[in-house]
């Protein structure tokens, strides 16, 4: 029997009596009562944990999200296969532009009921029926007549704002105000250069980067040149847009959800800085047989600073200068900025020389976010991303390689990075040159564990040696080495809370240019 029918039967049975009516209910109606009612209970219960959702990247291939999450399904096109992936999304993926977006040779469905993705997705379409078909040649009559009246209309509109913008720049001209009036013809202009459009964009709007639709566009339109690098996401291409260089980092298909994840944090409100690498775009791009992942960048021409100080030796401004913009930009990211515009507090891990890239003007900017975690100071919640990737060993904290961090308090992985910059720091200083004399280039550990070490490699050294990377004597001789020496020791400390802030290092090294060895 229904439920519906249940209570039928149940109104129908009701004795005047009023409160005594339901024992007049026969025994089956009762059963289904209590049968809705259970049902009732475990709906609102799944409502405020979550869903439960299929999950290939986990152990038991059940994942479960937050009561504002979904369940996600994936199909791509990889070598002329098809690979599926399915996963749980958590709120703040939710909130991104591009994950659930698909493409000719990739399908994505977000889904809102437990193990919805359960669902086998085809690239394939089925034949349609001779319905289906008349529906389509109506869809795209639709589609015809709709596109040109909505581009007619869009075309007017920005005519309309072309023109305004023209008149007040030649009414300031007017009035002797010839510096506006050339910002706003340079606004006009249909040839801005990439920096411009960005900084347009982002003082006009959130701060979190160019739109979705621009984004695209500028993608579309890039013509890659070279391939200036391969690591274990995929590889690195210099590309040319409008004659401009820029940066494409083109991930793997197995690696979608790094792609999103450092999409997700380049578009954070507010995080665009200096000392942060510049985000231009990101796009998933059809080439025929498989699907590409684009992560497109400002382009710097002297590479990460692990090849820039295998090639070249430092001064010791040099060094104060990509050391202070190393500092800069991870301060930025720690730091949260409250108000509505607003920018959470984030954490890198994985800050390594490889992860930091050298500008053309000898600063520094911190790049791959993949593996950042985001803190919510509101709900005092962390958003760590669900990826297989982790971080490199050989700039592991102690706590990371012994498994006592504290993955619920934000501070733990502020602190990791701190160690990771010391680390950062020691190869810097190494590269020195100091009254003629200067090192050569080495990885930290190099000389207490293997190339390619592992976790337990590092684990004994770092956690039950307690050793860290050597620092020389003759650096005593030179204030600036010296300083830096102290800062390192004290990012070193086994215990995370004895270990300076990013801001408290940011000033130290701020300080250093004012010394007068760095002047020399």
């Amino acid at each position: 029997m229904s439920v519906a029918a249940a209570w039928s039967e149940k109104r129908s049975s009701v004795r005047p009596e009023g409160t005594h009516a339901v024992l007049a209910m026969t025994r089956p109606a009762k059963q289904n009562l209590h049968a809705a009612w259970i049902l009732l209970c475990v709906a609102q219960m799944s409502a405020v944990s979550g869903l439960k959702c299929m999950c290939q990247l986990c152990d038991n291939q059940v994942c479960e999200t937050f009561a504002d999450g979904a369940c996600w399904n994936s199909v791509m096109l990889v070598d002329g296969r098809e690979e599926t992936l399915k996963s749980c999304l958590s709120p703040s993926e939710m909130r991104g532009q591009l994950f659930c977006y698909s493409s000719p040779n990739a399908k994505r469905n977000c889904c809102f009921t437990d193990f919805c993705n359960n669902e086998t997705l085809r690239l394939q379409p089925e034949r349609p029926s001779e319905n289906a078909e008349s529906s389509g040649n109506m869809l795209q009559l639709a589609v015809v007549i709709a596109v040109p009246s909505c581009l007619l209309c869009a075309g007017v509109v920005l005519g309309g704002v072309a023109v305004q913008r023209q008149r007040r720049a030649y009414s300031r001209a007017r009035k002797h105000d010839p510096e506006d009036a050339l910002d706003d013809r340079a606004l006009m202009s249909a040839n801005n250069c990439l920096k411009d459009l960005i900084y347009d964009m982002s003082t006009s709007g959130s701060g979190s980067g160019l739109p979705l639709l621009v984004q695209r566009t500028i993608a579309r339109t890039i013509v890659l040149q070279e391939c200036v690098g391969k690591g274990r996401f995929g590889e690195v291409w210099r590309g040319k847009w409008r004659g401009e260089d820029v940066a494409v980092k083109i991930f793997s298909s197995r690696d979608e959800r790094s792609w999103f994840r450092e999409a997700e944090i380049y578009q954070t409100i507010m995080l665009r800085h200096d000392n942060i690498l510049g985000f231009i775009a990101a796009d998933n791009k059809d080439n025929g047989s498989w699907t590409q992942l684009w992560l497109v960048s400002e382009y710097h021409e002297h590479g990460s600073l692990f090849d820039y100080l295998n090639r070249y030796t430092l001064s010791v401004e040099s060094m104060v200068v990509i050391a202070l913009s190393v500092a800069s930009g991870l301060a930025h990211l720690h730091m949260e900025i409250i108000g509505t515009q607003g920018k959470p507090a984030i954490a890198h891990r994985d800050l390594k020389s490889k992860n930091v890239l050298v500008k053309k003007n000898g600063t520094a900017a911190i790049a791959d976010l993949g593996l950042a975690v985001k803190h919510d100071s509101s709900t005092n919640s962390i958003d760590i991303p669900t990826n297989h990737r982790v971080g490199t060993k050989r700039y592991m904290s102690p706590e990371i390689l012994d498994e006592t961090i504290n993955m619920s308090n934000f501070e733990s992985f502020k602190r990791a990075d701190i160690y990771s910059l010391g680390l950062v720091f020691w190869e810097l200083a190494r590269r020195c040159s100091v009254r003629g004399l200067q090192e050569d280039f080495q990885l930290p550990y190099y000389d207490l564990v293997p190339s390619d070490p592992s976790v337990e490699d590092m684990r004994k050294v770092v956690c039950e040696l307690k050793r860290r990377p050597n620092i020389p004597n003759q650096w005593q001789s030179c204030e600036a080495l010296r300083v830096m020496g102290k800062l390192m020791r004290e990012c070193w400390y086994a215990n995370p809370a004895a270990r300076l802030t990013s801001l408290r290092v940011k000033k130290t090294v701020a300080q250093l240019s004012t010394i007068k060895d760095a002047k020399e």
